[in-house]
């Protein structure tokens, strides 16, 4: 038999949230039951998720996850991006619901995945379904060899204290390394330096890639990643800005 189709139905405490997030990352509802017990089905293309509602749940420590494998995993992190900056004024990166950035990650073939942790604590790991894809040779210098480790950590098992200690040390033994190789690691530890709310670290981080002499090459083959550093300094900004925007109202 083939053309089989299986649809994950995972955990969560309220299904009106888990729909607000999932709606304003494309996709719609297709079922949505309250009695007897609260239910939710969700689609998106040909992406099927489900979800049931449970008195008491902790989304901090739910095991829920699935996998999806798609086509191209940028073109579809780029519209959820899009929908999540459009509808949360940022990209959301730490806490939960976050998103990661699509990495090659040494434990799943070197492919280029990334995940969503939804409002109910789920792990939605998503991955390119083109065999092709595996093909990628792994990294050979040590900092992208650590890079790769610390996303393991950080991006796969939410250790994001582990995968900065990684980079951290990785960082500071590093001689010369290819230009590449030293923005990716420094984006992505500022990006961890967000996730573990040091906005300073972050900053500085950021400042010594805007300062890196990059030609137009190195540029373009950067772009995703730079792109990235955008959303984060887009972060910092709205977190420096919260606090005044906060005095003026209660004035």
């Amino acid at each position: 038999m083939a053309n089989e189709t299986t649809v994950p139905a995972l955990p969560c405490r309220s299904i009106d949230e888990i729909e607000e997030f999932y709606t304003a990352l494309g996709f719609t509802r297709t079922y949505h039951q309250v009695r007897p017990n609260p239910y939710l089905a969700l689609r998106r293309e040909d992406i099927h998720l489900h979800f049931f509602a449970m008195p008491g749940f902790n989304p901090e420590d739910s095991y829920g996850t699935c996998i999806i494998t798609v086509p191209d995993t940028g073109v579809l992190f780029r519209a959820f991006a899009e929908g999540m900056r459009s509808a949360y004024g940022k990209l959301l990166i730490s806490g939960i619901p976050r998103m990661t950035r699509p990495r090659k990650r040494k434990n799943a073939d070197n492919l280029a995945g990334f995940t969503i942790v939804d409002p109910g604590g789920n792990w939605i790991r998503i991955f390119p379904s083109s065999k092709d894809a595996i093909q990628q040779e792994p990294p050979t210098g040590r900092l992208a060899t650590a890079l790769r480790n610390a996303v393991v950590m950080g991006d796969s098992h939410g250790d994001h204290r582990q995968a900065a200690k990684i980079l951290d040390g990785a960082l500071a033994r590093a001689q010369d390394p290819p230009s590449m190789d030293l923005v990716e690691a420094l984006l992505y530890r500022a990006e961890i330096a967000v996730a573990l709310s040091d906005r300073e670290r972050a900053g500085e981080l950021l400042a010594r890639v805007r300062e890196m002499p990059l030609d137009a090459s190195a540029r373009e083959r950067l772009s995703e990643s730079l792109a990235g550093a955008d959303d984060l300094e887009a972060i910092l900004a709205a977190d420096r800005a919260e606090p005044q925007a906060g005095c003026g109202s209660e004035r």
